[in-house]
Formats: structure tokens, sequence, C-alpha cells
């Protein structure tokens, strides 16, 4: 069971902090003999009470040490070779990425996308909306862990992965 102020990773909500862990008096519907988590996602004002017993996915956010470990291996991390034209197929493989819960499998998803759209442009063609909007996804989840992970804001997140990563290429060329 998680505690109060702890973050943790919701569903495909993305980062929520756990504000409070109770049976809610005042909302309806709810049942008296269980506990909920009162959830706040932090990039958003909303408010989520759900179950402690829920079934939605739900895991701690990584720690500074397993996002920088994970940003290390950015480069190691190959790109999904799954190939297909119908957006709907296309979309359902995606939709599964983003459901491991995982960051590595976002980072996947992100540098997949990448790659086909530049080979698209290279070719004088347009990237897929599918993908497109799937890379976006992926980006926000992985950036707003990272962002959190880091104790930085969500917006330096991408310059931050560059500049580790270039980093590390300096020192292992030295």
């Amino acid at each position: 069971m998680f505690q109060k102020n702890d973050l943790i990773v919701y569903g495909n909500t993305g980062i929520c902090r756990v504000e409070e862990i109770g049976t809610p008096e005042s909302l309806p519907g709810v049942d008296k003999g269980k506990l909920y988590y009162k959830l706040v996602p932090v990039r958003s004002a909303s408010t989520i009470y759900t179950p402690v017993d829920t079934h939605v996915f739900m895991r701690p956010a990584m720690t500074k040490e397993e996002a920088d470990q994970l940003i290390d291996r950015i480069p190691q991390i190959s790109e999904d070779s799954f190939e297909c034209r119908d957006p709907r197929v296309l979309a359902e493989h995606y939709r599964t990425s983003l459901q491991t819960h995982e960051c590595e499998d976002l980072v996947r998803l992100i540098k997949t996308v990448y790659q086909k759209s530049q080979k698209l442009v290279q070719n004088g063609k347009k990237p897929g909306k599918t993908d497109q909007q799937y890379r976006k996804r992926a980006e926000e989840l992985l950036n707003e862990e990272l962002s959190v992970a880091l104790g930085i804001p969500y917006d330096e997140v991408p310059a931050y992965i560059e500049q580790r990563i270039s980093g590390l290429e300096v020192a292992q060329g030295a």
C-alpha cells in the first residue's frame, strides 16, 4: 500500500501524488467499508479517488538514480521492428507499449516513431498521424516521470537527457 505524499504512476494518467488515504465521506456511491486513495495528478488540477485495491495499474515513480540509469541506457535501447500500414493495428501495437507502464517501452516507442518519421521525411512524405499521437503521449508520460524523479521542470527534461547522453559519449570516447 502506498503512503501519503508518495508519487506513483497511476494507469495512463501519469504521475500522481497520494494526498490522502481513507474513506471519502462526501462522495456519493463510495463503499464505506473500503479505503480509497485521493490522488492528484502532478500536471493537472484534478482529483482522482480510487480504491486501494483497484485493478488500475499503479507503481511507485522512479527514483533519481533509476531515472539517470534509464537515460544512460537510451542509446542502447533498440527500436521496435514492428511495421504495419493499418492504422488500427498500429494503434493497438502502440497502445500495448503504453500499457506496460515501463519507461524502457516508452523510450522504444519514441525512438521507433522518430526513426520512422525521419525516413518518411527524407522520402518527401509526411509522418503518420497515429505515429505522432502515440509518440507525443509516450513523451508526455516519460518526461513527466523523469521530471518528478530528477526534480527538474517538465520542459527541461529533453535538454537534460541530451546533455547527459552527450556527456556519456564524450566520457566513453576519451
